[in-house]
């Protein structure tokens, strides 16, 4: 597990329902983001050219061209950003790269769209309604871009004169700052709360800075080209930028991007946008929604906000039930509805809690919206592609021999199961101080963890050792209604007899 520092800014967003005025409330903190290897973490887009044409291997993507290309088709529609409420199945049988594709959409539309993930058996396990948890989920897909007018100072530190004075036996810093710009030249006295801001951000002479006149939060946009010379102040990661021109005090438009379901919380919860960190959001009120969808429909009207709608992906949605069906489909006709992507693996299935068989256990109705893309069996070459991209990405080198072996284990049994020998094997080869994979370690690993296959043929042998069998349960009943067969033909043939004498 790889740790990463990084000082990004947390935005806390509170919308005052009563008048027109967005409040928006910025607090940086330094957070700390775990990077790690994950089932998916090599993927980093759909592997697709501006002709929307699939390469065999590119952004960790790998076979599923005709696939990738059907959804990169869908992503050019979600970016355009005007058409809502369309829907994309995903279906296939198990190691098709469903969830990769997925994945290879989310990074495709960056940090700016919003993309829930969803499984299908989530729903069922939160302390809410069924509808509710997707009424959550679908407005989380949906965002909102709220543009804001503020006033900035934005120019270039001269110098930052720091006084110090004693009040009742304690030290009080003030001073002032000296800012320009390639117009003007300002000089501004600064109170104990800026001068310890000042401190904070390491702002120096050189440096070009804004600071935000109704917060007063300051923030370093870089060194000035001016001072480039100036090598005792520079670092690696040093940024110039150009001193700005014009005058000072600037207005700017600040962009911030908000999801529904975070202003559904902070409206309806009485410690506001505080409500967001405690997790559990509950139900939230029809009419709530109502007043906030209205709020929205009329700062677009008025152009402050604008609609960002977002991809809401739901995994296993086989899992889902008749009721779960019937409110996405009537969730797809809605104006405030994001783009649904589901995937499923199942072929001829029963609808969950009906008796009524369906393809992918999807009633006909949401198939019919739907536009279904289909994931085929990875070939040879494509498996031996598969396991090249994991090696790099967990970091361990394997020799040719032991690759052959391993992608032929992965067509015989699955390519969950070989991916998961690669690091096994790694951990086998270190523990002989030997820093490739060979064969041998593939051999080990192999005999050690059985897969789906071997298992299934060891509980055929040993069934009788386990406890509550179900074959012993069965073969009893298999048994117990031979002995009443016969039963019943012997009573028959007595009555026969009987019937004969008489």
């Amino acid at each position: 597990i790889t740790t990463l520092s990084v000082h990004k800014p947390l935005f806390i967003y509170t919308l005052n329902m009563s008048s027109d005025n967005i409040q928006l409330n910025a607090v940086t903190k330094d957070t700390t983001r775990l990077e790690r290897i994950g089932a998916h973490s090599h993927i980093t887009g759909l592997g697709l050219n501006d002709a929307l044409e699939a390469s065999p291997l590119s952004q960790g993507m790998v076979g599923q061209q005709q696939a990738r290309r059907a959804v990169g088709i869908f992503l050019k529609m979600i970016q355009e950003g005007s058409i809502g409420g369309r829907a994309i199945l995903l279906a296939g049988p198990p190691s098709t790269g469903k969830t990769a594709i997925a994945m290879g959409l989310a990074h495709e539309l960056g940090e700016e769209t919003p993309f829930v993930t969803l499984s299908g058996a989530e729903v069922f396990s939160l302390e809410m309604s069924k509808t509710e948890a997707l009424t959550q989920a679908i407005r989380k897909s949906m965002g909102v871009r709220i543009v804001e007018e503020v006033e900035v100072m934005e120019g270039e530190v001269v110098e930052i004169q720091v006084d110090t004075t004693l009040q009742g036996g304690n030290p009080k810093k003030s001073g002032r700052l000296t800012l320009c710009t390639t117009e003007m030249e300002t000089v501004y006295d600064l109170g104990t709360k800026m001068m310890d801001m000042l401190t904070k951000e390491k702002v120096t002479a050189g440096d070009v800075i804004t600071i935000d006149k109704a917060s007063g939060k300051i923030q370093k946009l870089g060194r000035s080209f001016s001072r480039s010379r100036d090598y005792d102040a520079m670092g690696a990661t040093t940024r110039f930028v150009q001193c700005p021109d014009g005058e000072l005090q600037k207005r700017k438009q600040v962009v911030h991007t908000v999801s529904l379901h975070e202003i559904d919380v902070i409206n309806s919860r009485q410690q506001g946008f505080l409500a967001l960190f405690a997790g559990d959001t509950g139900e939230i009120k029809t009419e709530v929604r109502a007043q906030i969808d209205a709020k929205v429909a009329e700062w677009r009207e008025e152009g402050r906000a604008t609609l960002v709608p977002g991809v809401l992906f739901i995994d296993e949605v086989h899992m889902l039930d008749m009721e779960c069906f019937s409110f996405l489909n009537r969730a797809l006709e809605h104006e405030l509805a994001p783009v649904l992507v589901i995937a499923t693996n199942r072929g001829q299935a029963k609808i969950r809690g009906t008796d009524y068989t369906s393809p992918h256990g999807i009633p006909l109705d949401l198939l019919d919206r739907l536009m279904i893309v289909s994931t085929t069996p990875y070939t040879v070459d494509e498996t031996r592609l598969i396991l090249k991209v994991r090696m790099d990405e967990e970091e361990v080198e394997m020799a040719d021999d032991a690759l052959e072996l391993l992608t032929r284990i992965a067509m015989e049994t699955s390519l969950r199961y070989a991916i998961h020998i690669i690091m096994t094997a790694s951990l086998v080869s270190q523990k002989r101080k030997s820093t490739i994979v060979e064969l041998r370690d593939i051999e080990r690993v192999y005999g050690l963890f059985v897969d789906v296959k071997r298992s299934t043929k060891f509980l055929m042998e040993y069934q009788k050792e386990f406890m509550f069998n179900e074959l012993q349960e069965e073969e009893k009943d298999v048994a117990d209604e031979n002995e009443m067969q016969e039963n019943v033909a012997a009573d028959e043939a007595i009555d026969d007899a009987v019937a004969m004498e008489s």
